[in-house]
């Protein structure tokens, strides 16, 4: 996808890289990223293994709590050391003693590969053998000195939220649906049950590299915060009135955008963009296609399993949104700023 994005190699995009695009086989990267987070406050840079199983082990829990299934393999000697805590049938010392000897077997050294090669900043170093850890790198700290730290924990919690209900719903990836509700709310549904996922906003905003989707002006996914990000539909809501079949709700047609691009003075609201901005969240949708299940399948699902097919639907929505919506004025942002994630 280099023909469509440039991205800035800025550490929160390489943390992104690493939560967005690595491989999904066991939910443990997601454990190790969040509990990275949590030891940075101690600011110590040797985090032994005992250490690290603390939180490492909580994050697993608190999530088997929700879902049982956390790994794509039928069988690990750690999850299931997991579940007996929370059954209560050991204690946290014996946890922790199990999580070190069974827990970081693969993730630590995967935690930093992406596609296959490992990205340019490492966010810890792996001194099992000489210190019994791993080092945590100065990029580490300058990471979560950074302002908008916290939406990156939430875009992983969110990310594993996703991955967690693909492999719960124990059905072909290509039957999963992943649509938005009108309370935020992202939600994974088949003929047989509908499961709340997660927040729309930390589900998207990784991958709009927490700017907003028109004007790139930088948001937040705090919803008390001035520059709070909003959901839209790019192809209006309304549309729905002239065709059911339209994916209006689905990950393929939601944005985040800023209050003034979303409903401003000069606001978008039920107006239809540019054919310019057609272009842009084709370029996105293809970007998202480039990550792992469950949003790479949903939207193909949605808008095609071909670039060509994929192209030609949004061009005949957008055909039969000029016709029901009118061509004689499509909307852009008044101001765009300079710094893009495209």
């Amino acid at each position: 996808m280099s023909e469509f994005y440039e991205i800035e190699p800025t550490l929160e995009n390489y943390w992104r890289s690493i939560i967005l695009f690595g491989r999904n086989v066991a939910s443990y990267k997601f454990a190790l990223a969040k509990s990275l987070y949590e030891l940075k406050a101690e600011k110590n840079s040797l985090i032994t293994l005992d250490q690290l199983a603390k939180p490492f082990s909580q994050n697993i829990c608190e999530h088997l709590k929700f879902v049982d299934k956390q790994s794509t393999s039928s069988s690990s000697k750690f999850l299931d050391f997991c579940r007996a805590y929370n059954s209560q049938e050991i204690d946290q010392k014996f946890l922790i003693e199990k999580t070190v000897q069974y827990g970081f077997v693969n993730v630590i050294d995967a935690f930093h590969n992406v596609h296959g090669n490992e990205i340019p900043k490492r966010f810890f170093v792996d001194e099992r053998k000489e210190h019994g850890g791993i080092v945590l790198t100065d990029e580490v700290f300058q990471l979560f000195e950074y302002q908008q730290s916290f939406d990156l924990i939430e875009e992983t919690e969110s990310r594993w939220r996703l991955v967690e209900t693909a492999w719960d719903m124990n059905l072909p990836k290509n039957l999963i649906q992943i649509k938005h509700d009108n309370h935020g709310l992202l939600f994974a549904e088949n003929k047989i049950r509908r499961i709340n996922v997660t927040s729309a906003k930390t589900a998207l905003n990784g991958y709009q590299k927490g700017k907003c989707f028109y004007c790139f002006k930088p948001i937040r996914i705090d919803p008390l915060l001035e520059n709070s990000a909003e959901v839209d539909h790019f192809f209006p809501h309304k549309l729905r009135q002239c065709d059911i079949e339209k994916p209006i709700n689905g990950v393929a047609n939601l944005v985040l955008a800023c209050a003034e691009c979303n409903r401003g003075e000069r606001g978008k609201f039920d107006r239809l963009p540019s054919i310019s901005l057609l272009e842009r969240l084709y370029k996105r949708n293809e970007y998202l296609i480039t990550s792992h299940h469950p949003l790479r399948e949903t939207l193909m699902n949605q808008v095609g399993f071909r670039k060509e097919i994929r192209k030609g639907f949004l061009q005949d929505v957008y055909n039969c949104a000029t016709l029901s919506l009118g061509s004689a004025y499509k909307w852009e942002p008044t101001m765009v700023h300079s710094h893009s994630y495209l």
